[in-house]
């Protein structure tokens, strides 16, 4: 076994800073399957930005948002390709300036601004609640989004007499190619994945919306799965489905992994068979600390086996149990490529005429 996940099968649904996030969760030994479940229109391209932008330079603001750096880097960034960088600056170099957290503040900076405030919780509500007491009837505040909009903070801005101009920054769009996420979908449904991440609160919903069965696919989260968050608004749309969601103190991608590699392994199945320890894992089993991955076929009869907790399991149902289904001889084809992937034949038994359990000990 090499690192804490090894052995582990991790879904990946971000698309921005994917191949960073796959590499973190690889060293630690971890199979991923990525299946992104939302594409990012880029910025030079977004004709909708483009206008926001320009209405903005036309009509400067009082306060402007920023929620995340990178939105607010970007916005800039393409600014600076349309020639109205400079009138982008001026618009918003007297304005109250309130970046979300850390790294947006360093954004605005950038941008050679000065914040006014910032939550020390990060947080959209400490944000809105910080502008509601100073006030913003008769104003003009620019809130700039990141992938979906804001409507709980934008509607309440407006119901206080605010002008509201939202900037649409990194508009989140379903995948040019929805193969990949559907494949991950998948496999979760088939208990082939031990946990699946989440970058940001628009691709849970995607994900959620792109389930063929999305009661089925939320029944699994919340029972066979570990569903990680990497912050608080990540979470929202899962913990609106009644998904349990891990999440890091920090909201940030490093943290997601370490806690991940922690609360993975603590939660694994340990079973004490033929006088062997056993740990499962989505596609794989530990044996007396030896990895030993298991093909899906027999996977799918040691996780029922194991569901039995010892008791004798008859091949109808161990049939029923199978990816692919087939007659009774695929039992006992996946029984014996079981045995084999185990390298310990004695630790399933054959109960003749009745099926096959476990060698489990007491406890």
């Amino acid at each position: 076994m090499t690192g804490p996940l090894a052995g582990f099968t991790i879904g990946v649904t971000a698309a921005r800073r994917a191949d960073e996030l796959i590499a973190m969760l690889e060293r630690k030994g971890a199979s991923v399957i990525h299946g992104p479940a939302l594409r990012i229109v880029p910025l030079p391209d977004d004709a909708t930005l483009h206008a926001a932008t320009l209405e903005l330079v036309s009509s400067p603001v009082d306060v402007v948002v920023a929620t995340t750096a990178i939105g607010f880097r970007g916005w800039f960034e393409a600014a600076e390709g349309w020639g109205l960088a400079s009138r982008l600056h001026r618009a918003l170099e007297g304005a109250v300036v309130l970046p979300r957290g850390p790294k947006a503040k360093g954004a605005v900076r950038a941008a050679g601004l000065v914040e006014t405030w910032s939550p020390s919780s990060e947080s959209n509500a400490e944000l809105l609640q910080y502008l509601l007491r100073m006030g913003v009837s008769g104003k003009r505040v620019a809130v700039q989004l990141h992938g979906e909009p804001l409507p709980d903070f934008v509607n309440t801005l407006e119901a206080a007499g605010a002008d509201v101009v939202e900037i649409p920054v990194y508009r989140w769009e379903p995948p040019v190619d929805p193969g990949p996420l559907q494949r991950l979908i998948e496999a979760v449904l088939a208990g082939q994945v031990d946990a699946v991440t989440f970058t940001s609160a628009p691709a849970a919903s995607s994900v959620l919306r792109a389930a063929p069965d999305r009661a089925a696919l939320v029944s699994v989260l919340r029972r066979d799965v570990l569903v990680v968050g990497v912050g608080a608004i990540t979470a929202g749309p899962l913990v609106a489905a009644g998904i349990p969601v891990v999440q890091p103190a920090r909201s940030r991608i490093g943290s997601m992994v370490r806690e991940l590699a922690v609360e993975l392994p603590a939660r694994a199945t340990r079973l004490r068979i033929a006088s062997r320890d056993m740990e499962m894992r989505a596609q794989a089993v530990v044996i007396d600390g030896e990895l030993r991955p298991v093909a899906p076929a027999p996977m799918a009869v040691l996780r029922t086996l194991v569901a039995a907790r010892g008791r004798v399991v008859s091949r109808q149902d161990l049939l029923a149990a199978l990816p692919s289904g087939g007659e009774e001889h695929a039992v006992e084809t996946a029984i014996g490529r079981l045995r084999t992937a185990l390298g310990s034949p004695q630790m399933v038994r054959t109960v003749v005429k009745r099926g096959y359990r476990l060698a489990m000990e007491p406890a």
